[in-house]
């Protein structure tokens, strides 16, 4: 996987004509895009050179902070300095798009020492009303409530900072009216959906990944980075400390949003064993590995495609794969788990966190909890509080989806007369070539466990003429 530049320092390729060209972001226009410029060189090292020059030719030279200076300058240098060195790639993409397309081209020439709380409402009316520069018609002209307030919470630090530092008195950002907060909506599988949802993805060839999912509460950029060496199987220890994020058409495996997601939780013996079984099936370092790419992991968006295919075949309602987080925390507390255990495992920053999300869980607890008290000390008849009523249904009955299409990389298998059928698998060798393997059995259970052997001993072959063919070179 290509090594990343450091974000502000532009874009480096070769192009088809041998040629590199280097390409670096000088400012945005009047809607918020990005206006760049590009060098080329007949070499990597001579176009650095030039990209270097021309980034000092567009970077703005540094101003002394004054009370007077234009806010946008100030909000700017705010990010830089103290912002930016802390913040993940992904998290700065953020914190620039409401900064320069947003902050900076409606309040950015406002004097730091005259911006005042009118200003910054009316501006936040503005995001409300007809702040949106793109999908205008798909979602209209203003920005979410979201966006407002995270608006608002970049200037409000940047204020707060030059409070402290002394330029300014107060923070005109105190006190300004925003809306409301709104909790995202949560929701959980039941038992039921969750028996439906794991036996459709057996079915689907991803019954491993979303069982680890529903028995550990693993954010989706987290179970996709893990690879084998994250696993002791002696002890059960599953080690988290990578997370595998979309970036600009790139999959990049970074560090986990916070230092507290870094973490080590032990695995059930039955989730283990199952998870042995399915190791010998694998032949890459990543624990789920890309059907399409190489030695890479499953990218999210494919991982949220077949979560949601599976789903629809199960019969189960659509979640997003962050409420099978969810499904795992809720499911812990209901059988006992604390909060302070539970905040370990799924990787909050502090119990407060966990019980923020969590509260109408714990609520319902702690009435449950109070009334069995009472019944113990007090000796008094209070009714216990009535449990959430979940839909049951009978799973007996449940037959999985099976697709017309086969999962990729498992072959084919097709019914020739009554009394044979015959087993395809077709992969490329070693050298780039299609061959084309057969197996024949009576039935098709026979032909299915034939196909299987016969498709791990055709990788173990390709695998040894890869490592052939590399010792030549």
């Amino acid at each position: 996987m290509a090594r990343r530049r450091k974000n502000g320092t532009g874009t480096v390729r070769k192009r088809a004509d041998g040629r590199w060209e280097g390409r670096v972001v000088i400012g945005y226009d009047d809607k918020g895009l990005p206006k760049t410029k590009n060098v080329l060189g007949k070499t990597k090292k001579e176009c650095l050179e030039k990209l270097k020059v021309l980034q000092e030719q567009y970077t703005p030279p540094i101003r002394k902070c004054r009370e007077d200076m234009p806010f946008g300058d100030w909000i700017a240098f705010w990010y830089e300095t103290y912002c930016k060195p802390q913040l993940s790639y992904r998290t700065q993409i953020g914190y620039e798009d409401r900064i320069y397309k947003h902050i900076i081209p409606e309040i950015g020439k406002i004097p730091l020492n005259k911006l005042t709380q009118n200003d910054l409402q009316q501006f936040y009316t503005r995001l409300k009303t007809s702040g949106r520069l793109i999908l205008v018609e798909q979602h209209g002209p203003g920005l979410s409530d979201r966006m407002v307030r995270v608006c608002h919470a970049s200037c409000s630090a940047a204020l707060k900072r030059a409070v402290q530092e002394g330029l300014i008195r107060f923070n005109p950002a105190a006190g300004c009216k925003l809306p409301p907060k709104k909790s995202g909506e949560m929701q959980i599988l039941t038992q039921e959906e969750m028996q439906r949802f794991l036996i459709q993805a057996k079915q689907d060839g991803y019954y491993e990944l979303f069982l680890l999912e529903l028995g550990t509460g693993l954010r989706l950029g987290e179970i996709l980075a893990l690879q084998w060496t994250d696993l002791n199987f002696t002890t059960g220890e599953l080690r988290i400390t990578k997370s595998a994020t979309f970036i600009e058409r790139e999959l990049v495996i970074t560090e986990p949003k916070t230092k507290s997601s870094i973490r080590s939780i032990i695995l059930p013996p039955s989730l283990l064993k199952v998870l042995g079984e399915y190791k010998k099936t694998v032949n890459s370092r990543w624990m789920f590995p890309s059907p399409v790419k190489e030695d890479a992991p499953i990218v999210p968006s494919y991982a949220r495609r077949r979560m949601q295919q599976t789903l629809e075949r199960a019969q189960c309602k659509q979640v997003r794969f962050h409420d099978l987080r969810h499904t795992f925390a809720t499911m812990a507390l209901e059988h006992g788990m604390d909060v302070k255990t539970l905040s370990t495992i799924i990787g909050h920053v502090s119990s407060a966190t966990t019980l923020d999300i969590y509260s109408h869980v714990t609520d319902t607890m702690q009435k449950q909890a109070a009334v069995k008290i009472d019944h113990q000390i007090g000796k008094t008849d209070t009714p216990m509080p009535p449990e959430e009523k979940k839909q049951h249904t009978d799973q007996s009955g449940f037959q999985p989806y099976q697709p017309k299409h086969r999962k990729p990389g498992t072959g084919c298998v097709y019914q020739i007369n009554d009394h044979l059928w015959e087993g395809k698998y077709s992969p490329k060798g070693a050298d780039g070539k299609r061959i084309s393997r057969n197996v024949y059995a009576k039935t098709k259970e026979e032909c299915e466990e034939k196909l299987a052997t016969m498709i791990e001993e055709v990788k173990r072959e390709i695998e040894q003429q890869k490592v052939m063919r590399h010792e030549m070179r």
